[in-house]
This record gives structure tokens, sequence and C-alpha cells, in this order.
């Protein structure tokens, strides 16, 4: 029996190599041509790519700084300003706007009528330039006694459609220059900038930044006729040899509104060596399926269906969720080896199950005890510095008693800590009795202030006229805004300024907390109120989650606007009450 199904196997094997190599190797071939056509094709496109965004960036750069340039024109003109404030104009943009080393006002004569230089300007009034943007045209391209590019931006000033004068800026290409360094495909891919009568403006390579300085004319580059000769502007590709004596793959693409073109060179055997390396490894493939198809023909005649069919029940119940699941093969060969390994993987599977939830209680217990310190500490410090001035003999009966209001506030926060933690699944309803907001307000901001004085903070408050009535729970309003406030606090680094101010407006009482700390990322901003979700390194990530609750309980709403960098801003709404009886009740 076992003969016989050998001899199956063989049979098996044979045939089904005969009726696959002739279609495989046709197959092998016309894969490799298609691959050498089209990896050809992909790079081509992808590096005409790099060119057209690069020259596409370029142009945006020059275009807008020259409409800055063009702006600052137009707040020096007809505006009756004294040459004093002109030069102060010139010096704040030139300051704020640092590509701009010195911008200089002259008069339709060319005299000079303010700059932002500490002396006579160093620029002059250029002649024959190349238009950049509306009114605004572009010196030649020259190389400073600091070796780096610089051209002059000139505008013609008008009054009244008669000319007035002109506003010239030296503008620094380093920037330009910067943008041309990351420019890189591969390793040994660089992008290099070439002005309209072929002077060299910007090169990509390190070893080769030289010849911009020794302003080096790249008019006779393979690409540059090929380029200016495109009518429709689209970049365009050739392979060649350069001056090193290397085979290269360059682009081209064209800025019209400069004149300016980017190549972006690569060396062709850097530029196609994943179509060889895919190549090479198609062969391989192809050879190794072949051999494939023997032993498959072989394996085949052999029933290794009935393994296969084994180990596939056991993935898909293990896939499943069933980790109890193994599979018992006992042909002898490797797949009695796989299926071994398929249950030692099964069980591996099932500790490190276990490994990750304890890992996951581990880590859940470290956030719960870092979020309880970092909720209860400042409650507690309070009282314990409340307590310490009690001892004091010289203390007033008036500040004893603020004290002790102090104490028993909280000890109050510190109950309705604990009934947050308590009822987190399961809120309990809040209850609702009229209150003024800004009474409520000014308490927290005072008992708040000392934490914000030790972060080198300015704490600032902003009361509207007169009461500010809802229907609402003193306590647990008093929650959201040490809350909020304690969180701006936190990011704002020292010197910086946290508000918190109330307003009515319309129907509504507003309660708005900014601060001018380092802001939260837009992608951040969706899930700040889910619960266990903080931008924080220490805490539960509850404390914004809590507070939505206790807004939307109260039948208002809660928006945060946020800029990294600049700030974050949280907007509280309520609905106004303002009947009589509230109002008494509330006092």
């Amino acid at each position: 029996m076992t003969l016989r199904i050998r001899r199956i196997a063989y049979r098996f094997a044979l045939l089904l190599a005969l009726a696959a190599v002739v279609p495989l190797i046709a197959y092998g071939f016309i894969s490799i041509f298609s691959l050498q056509r089209g990896t050809r094709e992909s790079v081509i496109a992808g590096n005409q790519n790099v060119a057209t965004r690069a020259a596409e960036e370029i142009r945006r750069y020059m275009v807008t700084h020259a409409d800055l340039l063009r702006a600052l024109s137009a707040d020096l003109q007809d505006t009756g300003l004294e040459t004093r404030q002109q030069d102060q104009i010139l010096k704040n943009f030139v300051l704020q706007f640092r590509e701009f080393r010195e911008i200089t006002l002259f008069d339709e004569g060319g005299a000079m009528v303010a700059t932002s230089r500490i002396g006579k300007p160093r620029i002059a009034i250029p002649k024959n330039g190349q238009p950049v943007s509306d009114r605004v045209t572009m010196s030649p391209i020259h190389v400073d006694e600091d070796l780096l590019p610089t051209s002059v931006f000139a505008i013609h000033l008008t009054r009244l459609n008669q000319p007035s004068g002109w506003l010239a800026g030296e503008f620094n290409l380093e920037e330009m220059w910067r943008m041309v360094d990351h420019i890189r495909i591969g390793d040994h891919g660089f992008a290099l900038v070439i002005a309209p009568g072929g002077a060299l403006i910007a090169h990509g390579d390190p070893d080769k930044k030289a010849l911009v300085a020794k302003t080096m004319n790249m008019a006779a580059h393979p690409l540059i006729a090929t380029a200016r000769a495109q009518a429709d502007g689209a970049p365009v590709s050739r392979e060649y040899v350069d001056g090193d004596g290397q085979a290269t793959l360059g682009v081209a693409a064209r800025i019209a509104q400069l004149g300016w073109t980017v190549i972006v060179e690569q060396p062709t055997a850097e530029a196609y060596a994943s179509a060889t390396v895919l190549q090479q490894q198609l062969v391989v493939a192809i050879s190794v399926a072949l051999l494939l198809m023997i032993s498959v023909g072989y394996l085949f005649g052999r029933s290794f269906l009935i393994p296969i069919f084994a180990l596939k029940r056991g993935t898909q119940a293990v896939a499943e969720g069933q980790l109890d699941t193994r599979v018992d093969i006992r042909t002898g060969d490797e797949f009695a080896d796989l299926g071994d390994a398929f249950n030692t993987m099964a069980d591996r599977l099932v500790r490190l199950q276990e490994d990750v939830k304890r890992q996951e209680r581990q880590a859940m217990f470290g956030r719960v005890a870092a979020g309880l310190v970092h909720d209860l500490s400042h409650p507690i410090q309070n009282i314990g510095n409340s307590l310490r001035l009690l001892d004091r003999d010289d203390l007033d009966a008036e500040s004893r008693d603020l004290f002790r209001r102090t104490i028993e506030r909280e000890i109050a926060t510190l109950k309705r800590f604990m009934d947050d933690l308590r009822h987190l699944v399961k809120p309990k309803p809040i209850e609702r009795f009229p209150m003024d907001v800004t009474a409520s307000v000014a308490d927290i901001v005072e008992s708040m202030r000392g934490e914000a004085e030790r972060n080198g903070l300015t704490l600032e408050a902003s009361y509207a006229d007169g009461p500010l009535l809802i229907n609402g729970d003193r306590f647990a309003l008093g929650r959201v805004y040490r809350n909020l406030l304690t969180n701006a606090i936190q990011a704002t680094e020292p010197g910086g300024r946290v508000a918190i101010a109330t307003a009515r407006a319309g129907d509504w009482i507003e309660v708005r907390v900014t601060d001018t700390g380092s802001g939260i990322p837009p992608e951040r901003l969706a899930a700040i109120f889910d619960d266990f979700v903080t931008t924080k390194r220490r805490g539960l990530g509850l404390g914004l989650a809590i507070s939505k609750r206790i807004v939307e309980q109260l039948d208002g709403t809660i928006m945060v606007d946020s800029e990294v960098g600049r700030g974050t801003a949280f907007t509280l709404r309520f609905p106004a009450s303002d009947e009589r009886a509230q109002h008494a009740a509330a006092s």
C-alpha cells in the first residue's frame, strides 16, 4: 500500500510539473519584461512627481515672500507716515521676516527715504528684474559675502496712479537651500535649481555646493533645452552620463513664473536597483515554484489534505477565540511537527493572554493610583495648610473662620470625589438648586490662586455684572471648575496666563477657561472627554469625562478649542434662570 501511494505521488508530481512548466516559463519571461518596463515607468513618474512638488514649493516660497513685500508696500503708500515711522515699520518687518536682510524705501529719483538698516542702505533699485508676482520683480541671483544666494525684490509704488517711488528688499535664499537639501531620492539622488540664464542657484549634493559659489553655468545641461522646449510645461525625463561619468536618470520641472528649472538626478543603478532585485527574485520564485509543483504532487499523492484540514479547523477555532483547541496529527512527518508547533503556539497564546491581562491590571492599578494622587493632592494640601495656620496664636477670628470654611469646603470636595468614583459607571442624579455661577466660580478661583502662584502663573478672573442664576449643583460645578483650572495650570509653562470669565449670552450663562499652554493636538481633541483618556503623564483620565457628565446632567454643554503651542479654551454653557424666587434662594 505504501509503495502504491508512492508511485501515485511520483506520477502526479511528474504530470503536474509537465502541465505547469511550459506556461510557468512563458509567464516568467512576460513577467520579467513587464516588470522592467513597469518599474522604469514607475521610477520616472515618482521622480517627476518629486521634481514637480519641489518646483511648486519653491515657487510658493518665492511668491509668498514677494506678496509679503507687496503687503508692506500697501502699508507705506498713501498713509501720510513720517520718515521715523516708516523706518520703524521697515525694521519691525525685517525682524519679523528674517529672510529679508534689508528693506529700503526710495523716492522716484532713487534717493533713500527710509531703511531698515542703521546707516546707509546696501541695496539699490534693481533694473530689468524678473517678475515674481503682481508688480513685484526680482533681480538676478548673486552670492553674497557669506556664500549664500541672495536676490533683491522690488515693487514700484504709485500714488493716485502716478509713480511715487520704490520699495526694495534684499532677500536671503538660504531657506530655499534647505528646501533643496531636503529633497532626496534614495541615497544618491539630489535636486538642483537653475536660473533662466543657466546659473546654478542651489544644489542638494553636499559635495557640489561649491559649484554654486563658483556661479557655475549649467546652460549645457542635457535637460535644460528639453524642459524649455516643453510647450505645456510638463516635467521631462532623460537618461544621460553626468559630468562625473556616471549613468544618471534626470527629471526636470519648470517654474514658469520665475523662469527657473528644478532638476532631480539619481544614478540609474540606484534608480532601477529595485527592478533588478525584483527580477532576480522573480527568477528564483519561478524556480522554487517548479520545485514546489513537484513536491505538491508527491505530497498530494500521500493524502496530505487530511492534516491540512485538521490544521485549518484548529486555526479557525483559535481565530474564533477557542484557545483550548488542539490538533492531533500522527503522520510522522513535517505535518506532525507543524501540528506540534500549532499546539505549542496555542499554549503560548494562552500564557500570553494571561500575561496581557495581568499587565493590563497592573497598568490600570498604576493609573488609578497616580490619578488618585493627582486629584486628591490639592484638597489635602489646602486642608493641611489651613490646619497649620489655625495653630498660630496671632491669628484673628476672621482668619480662623476663613481657614475653617476652607477645610470644610475641601473635605466636601473629597467626599464629592469619592462619590464620583463610586458612581463612575452609573452616575448619581445631580440635585439642582438655584445658584449664582459667579459666586461659585469666585470661590474656586480663590482656592486655586496659591497653586497658580506656586507654578509661576497669573490666574485672572473676570466676572459679569450682577448675579448669573442657573439651576445647578454648587459642589458638582465646583469640581468642574477646579478640574479645568488644574488642567490649565499644569499645561502652562511658568510666566503664562490662566483666565476664567463668566458672562451672559442671551438665554445662556457662559463660563470660559483659557490658558496659554501647550495646546492639544487636533487628532486627540475628539477623545479628551472619554473615560481614561488623558494628555498628561499623570492622572486617571477621568476629570474631563466626569466634568462632561456633570455639565450634561445640568442641561449644559462643554466645548473645547485648542491650538498646539498657543493654548486651550473650554467653554461651559448653562440655561439661564432669572426668576426672583430663585434669585433670593441663591442669595
